[in-house]
């Protein structure tokens, strides 16, 4: 597939009022403008059954992710203290794993793998296995993300991003100057950190150990993904509203009120959609970004609280995760 067209649409004008003041790592944290970060709005009680299956697992979900190279999902549960390991298109018998700290969400790690940051550490599971390995790390780890060249990047509670070694645990820079690190993101070389108290998108610059350009990112970001053409997608929870940015150059090029509690967000290579969660409805929306304006392709009704979504491309499935113990959810969606 070709590299979509994306071009700035008409409500971008006004983008430099938006530019988040000091955008080197110069800016002192406590003398921003912040708020509380951005929930999931309340769900109303579902009025339309849910499409495709839902699989009892007896407990809320927080985060769901995939393990690269694999058709298992790992599903936080339990106040992040355990992961239940399951394939995207079977329904068949989780498998629990304990983690041995309370972890804040579960990401996709290098193969085989998801990361789970939690309080002094990033936990990586082995999906075969089991097994759970810690990389220590100085603070509340919050984001993680894998690097092109094997890297990790760590956020933390602070404000601070971390780039180390996995293998080693050593830390080669470090970067601060944010009120928090809740989302990072790779897309090709550029790394890009989600600021939810100041409800920011600030590109890092991982040579100079420095922030680069931030802008605002609405009025409640809440998640945050990255795509294989560049494009950085964030969720506005606040205003409802899809963004989309490119890095290097830090620009806002769509913004889209897409419906009631905008909230999850997952990328589907094989159709190149942008599967997103809208809790105010039970619902879930897969949106075609390649042209100057998020076009509806597919909609689904959901399990009550849809706070987690997860797509397996390769597949063609669709999980869903409910946050108030409604179910693991999966929606085939082979088809237009």
């Amino acid at each position: 597939m070709g590299r979509p067209a994306v071009r700035a649409t008409a409500v971008v004008v006004g983008l430099a009022v938006a530019l988040v003041a000091g955008c080197s790592s110069d800016t002192d944290p406590e003398k921003v403008p912040t708020r509380e970060p951005a929930t999931a709005m309340t769900a109303p009680e579902p009025t339309t059954p849910p499409a495709g299956t839902v699989q009892q697992v007896g407990t809320g979900i927080e985060a769901l992710a995939q393990a690269p190279g694999t058709d298992v999902i790992a599903a936080l549960v339990d106040d992040g203290t355990q992961l239940l390991l399951t394939g995207s298109a079977t329904d068949s018998e989780p498998r629990p794993v304990q983690l041995p700290h309370e972890a804040v969400t579960v990401l996709p790690g290098p193969d085989g793998q998801v990361l789970a940051p939690a309080a002094g550490a990033v936990l990586r599971v082995d999906v075969d296995s089991g097994e759970v390995t810690e990389v220590p790390v100085d603070g509340d780890a919050t984001a993680a993300a894998v690097l092109p060249d094997g890297r990790w990047a760590v956020g933390t509670a602070t404000g601070t991003t971390y780039i180390l070694d996995p293998a080693s645990g050593a830390v080669e820079s470090t970067i601060t100057g944010l009120v928090s690190v809740d989302v990072l993101v790779a897309a090709g070389d550029d790394v890009a950190a989600l600021d939810r108290r100041q409800t920011s998108i600030t590109e890092l610059n991982l040579a100079d150990e420095r922030l680069r350009m931030a802008l605002r990112a609405g009025e409640g970001a809440a998640q945050m993904i990255s795509d294989p053409y560049g494009r950085v997608v964030v969720t506005d929870t606040q205003d409802d509203e899809l963004l989309v940015y490119t890095l290097d150059t830090l620009v806002l090029r769509q913004r889209y009120p897409s419906g009631p509690g905008l909230y999850g967000v997952a990328y589907d290579e094989a159709r190149d959609l942008v599967w997103v969660t809208l809790t105010g409805s039970n619902e879930v929306v897969g949106y075609d970004l390649s042209t100057g304006i998020p076009r509806e392709k597919q909609r689904f009704a959901t399990v009550r609280q849809p706070d987690s979504v997860s797509v397996d491309s390769d597949d063609a499935v669709l999980v869903i995760g409910s946050a108030t113990g409604d179910g693991l959810q999966r929606i085939p969606i082979g088809g237009e």
